[in-house]
């Protein structure tokens, strides 16, 4: 049969993706502010692609919850909130729960040394309070478990709920509070490294859950 040309789609989704990350850790790293008004045509000339490829990440952002369409008037960047927030964390927990559950049987020591250094630049990142850094650290830790149980669910929901987090944990990040992932971190490699994966995941979701102070601060 004939071939369809796919050079036009692969295009689409390239641009398409590349909207939403761009405009997405935009939103997470505070560039783009909460309430911030978000116009596709300043976005359009910002990225130099189409409004349709904005409009698409745009639709894919608000079903994340971390931008607000109001049809006929604007969209806007989405506040942190105490009661979106919350729901995203349980959903994210659960994911590296189950995530590290399935990746426990399968971590070679090379998976291992990986997560060790990840926590290692965590820790020093940290220190030096470089937040940028420590976001970086910490999805390094956290992905070596999502890559190696190779669960394409996970991943998907990890990818829609993780950002909403990301905008809390760089306020845990730049306080004294986010220390204490460090050690957290270390129990998880430890577990993994003894093959319990029932403890190991155990921990991967209570380290999640510490982010409960936070989430309990902000605004409903």
């Amino acid at each position: 049969m004939p071939v369809p040309d796919r050079d036009g789609l692969l295009a689409t989704s390239l641009l398409r993706d590349r909207a939403y990350t761009a405009i997405r850790d935009a939103i997470v790293d505070g560039t783009l502010a909460p309430g911030e008004k978000l116009v596709d045509a300043e976005l359009s000339g910002w990225l130099g692609v189409s409004r349709t490829p904005i409009r698409e990440a745009l639709g894919r952002l608000e079903r994340s919850g971390l931008v607000l369409t109001r049809p006929g008037h604007s969209t806007v960047v989405s506040h942190v909130r105490a009661r979106e927030t919350a729901a995203a964390q349980s959903v994210v927990a659960a994911m590296h729960e189950l995530a590290v559950r399935e990746a426990v049987p399968l971590l070679t020591a090379l998976d291992l040394d990986a997560m060790r250094a990840a926590n290692t630049r965590f820790a020093e990142a940290l220190r030096g309070n470089d937040i940028e850094a420590a976001v970086a650290a910490d999805d390094d830790f956290h992905e070596v478990a999502v890559t190696v149980s190779g669960n394409a669910a996970v991943r998907a929901v990890l990818d829609q709920f993780g950002p909403v987090l990301r905008r809390v944990e760089r306020l845990r990040f730049g306080s004294l509070a986010g220390r204490g992932s460090v050690a957290q971190h270390d129990r998880i490699v430890a577990l993994c490294a003894a093959g319990d994966a029932d403890a190991a995941a155990l921990a991967a979701r209570e380290n999640w859950h510490t982010l409960a102070t936070l989430v309990d601060t902000l605004e409903d």
